[in-house]
């Protein structure tokens, strides 16, 4: 059964911003769904149609089976939502703004306290409990927000960009709660991101969006199979001029699918990519152009991203590797 499922949905802010232009989506239920792409391309958008908070332009969507231009106040009783900048009151402690937020959905006197215990001890903030959350580090903000978007418990709950700005250990953290409420509580998450790693670790189906539209759609091991090569970045000094000449050199390979040109070198999809290098390398100094660095890889979503939009998802350092091994040749 389906739990999130929207048909051609639009959202335009005048005829020329069109921030989502036709988008179709079907998310079953107990799913971690990856939705991702860099900031403008539309993301937040259309998590903010599909969680009421905007009306679309046209198409239609529903939410638990709800439709959300008919019915948004059942829909916004049935999910969770956590957003990129959480609205948590400074003043309050941890467990007053979880305790209020069950009241607000009913749960009141016993039923709320034991409820706020048990999301503390889910969020491990069971410590700074009844600290002022305007005492929090980022992280620790992140996971309150998390365990309010829980209190009533929403079958399905959005997370938009949940770990932006969050130091490594904190993210992790994000990660790990997400992943156990998903596994033990069946929990559906829409999560919305631009860092490789949290949909390359998270995500059971991954669609990548550019420019408003979808542009990709998998698993994320389906996305990285999709490259079908390895993947050689050569880093080339000497400015745009030399990076078009070794373009042009190295295009005469065998065996290359496709060859990128960035500001600061080349993406080489080659089979076989270790015994490319040498060669490579060779043609390169024959003509006297100086490669400041080359890496070989496996294939990352970085480069499927790469692959459909010509550019580096921003937000995450170019030729980031985190889910596989790499071989460097200076």
């Amino acid at each position: 059964m389906s739990a999130i499922v929207a048909e051609n949905l639009v959202k335009h802010f005048s005829p020329t911003i069109r921030a989502v232009d036709g988008v179709d989506l079907d998310v079953p239920e107990g799913q971690i769904f990856g939705y991702l792409g860099q900031n403008g391309s539309g993301k937040t958008t259309t998590v903010r149609m599909l969680t009421t908070l905007l009306k679309p332009t046209s198409g239609r969507a529903e939410v638990n089976g709800i439709d959300v231009r008919r019915h948004p106040g059942h829909v916004r009783r049935t999910i969770g939502v956590a957003l990129q900048e959480a609205g948590l009151d400074e003043l309050q402690t941890g467990r007053e703004l979880l305790e209020l937020q069950a009241s607000l959905f009913g749960m009141r006197g016993r039923k709320g306290h034991e409820r706020a215990a048990e999301l503390l001890r889910i969020v491990d903030l069971e410590e700074a409990a009844d600290r002022r959350i305007g005492g929090y580090s980022g992280g620790m903000r992140r996971r309150l927000d998390l365990a309010a978007a829980l209190v009533h418990r929403p079958k399905v709950v959005f997370l938009d960009e949940p770990t932006t700005g969050l130091d490594p250990v904190s993210r992790d953290a994000v990660w790990r709660y997400v992943r156990e409420l998903n596994s033990n509580d069946g929990v559906t998450f829409f999560l919305t991101t631009q860092y490789l790693e949290e949909a390359d670790r998270l995500a059971d189906d991954l669609w990548i969006m550019e420019a408003g539209k979808i542009i990709a759609r998998g698993t994320p091991s389906e996305l990285k199979a999709s490259i079908g090569t390895d993947v050689v970045s050569v880093d080339i000094e000497g400015g745009p001029k030399a990076v078009a000449r070794a373009a042009g050199i190295v295009q005469s390979l065998e065996g290359i699918e496709r060859l990128q040109t960035l500001e600061e070198g080349l993406v080489v999809y080659i089979a076989e990519g270790a015994r490319a290098i040498s060669r490579i390398v060779l043609l390169l100094d024959e003509a006297n152009i100086v490669a400041g660095g080359i890496t070989l890889a496996r294939p990352t979503l970085d480069d499927v991203f790469l692959r459909m939009t010509g550019h580096h998802l921003l937000g995450e350092k170019a030729g980031a590797r985190p889910d596989g091994p790499k071989q460097e040749t200076h």
